[in-house]
């Protein structure tokens, strides 16, 4: 009988003005990303080593690993977000609807308890964040008035949430159960993407406008700036930490 050797995995899909998602679990150097209606997941160091998770009816915008390696949360651009065991059958543990259109960026709790996603709520919820065995909801997310492209959440206690969409705001929540502090102003045009530290002393955003800005972790306060000096000349759609929280790229 025929074995299958080795599978030659297609490359993210692109779309013209947004950045690619890709995540990574460093525990087994994989990475997953999307493609179609599809999330692959496959090994940097044995790049055919590699499979697809196809059971999405919409194609896929985001998926993440949990912190523990085990599940793996993905999304569509209907708004599903489904959440499926990474190992052996790859079973569907549950699956919810938090947002009326497209799920732009989706991230779990440093505990594994919790995902907040962001996106297209076509007028009503473009922020969500549950409880993801069950689906209650864990805040309310007032304050964006248009999509919400990114969101992330501290990694360290206590627990907050930062988001930053196309209304030119990234709006910080304290919680868990989340509500609303405050808006943040700085950027004058689309705020592209949001991340914490990995040591959650501060949290930066990148935006359309070419500026790069960093906030305080646990306050939300400004604290500093991205040279502009030999920098990029356009918009600035992904940023990421370096694992000392140091540098950023």
């Amino acid at each position: 009988m025929a074995q299958l050797a080795e599978t030659y995995a297609c490359s993210p899909a692109t779309e013209r003005g947004r950045g690619i998602l890709l995540a990574g679990d460093p525990k087994t150097d994989s990475i997953a990303y999307c493609t179609g209606r599809s999330v692959i997941i496959r090994r940097l160091d044995a790049p055919l080593d590699a499979w697809a998770y196809p059971d999405h009816a919409y194609p896929t915008t985001v998926a993440r690993f949990s912190p523990n390696g085990e599940w793996v949360a993905s999304a569509d651009a209907s708004g599903c977000v489904r959440v499926w065991g990474r190992y052996g059958d790859r079973a569907l543990k549950a699956e919810f609807r938090p947002l009326s259109g497209r799920v732009d960026d989706l991230r779990w709790s440093p505990d594994g308890l919790r995902i907040v996603v962001s996106g297209d709520g076509k007028g009503k919820s473009f922020v969500r964040a549950f409880v993801w065995d069950s689906g209650s909801t864990v805040g309310e997310f007032d304050g964006h008035s248009k999509r919400v492209l990114s969101c992330d959440f501290k990694p360290t206690r206590p627990f907050r949430i930062v988001t930053c969409g196309e209304d030119f705001l990234a709006n910080f929540y304290e919680g868990p159960p989340f509500k609303f502090k405050h808006s943040i102003r700085d950027h004058s045009n689309f705020v592209n993407c949001i991340r914490y530290a990995p040591d959650g002393s501060k949290f930066i955003t990148v935006s359309s406008d070419k500026k790069g800005l960093i906030y305080d972790g646990k306050t939300g306060e400004k604290i500093g700036e991205l040279s502009t000096e030999g920098c990029h000349t356009g918009s600035i759609y992904a940023v990421s930490w370096s694992p000392d929280s140091k540098q950023v790229i």
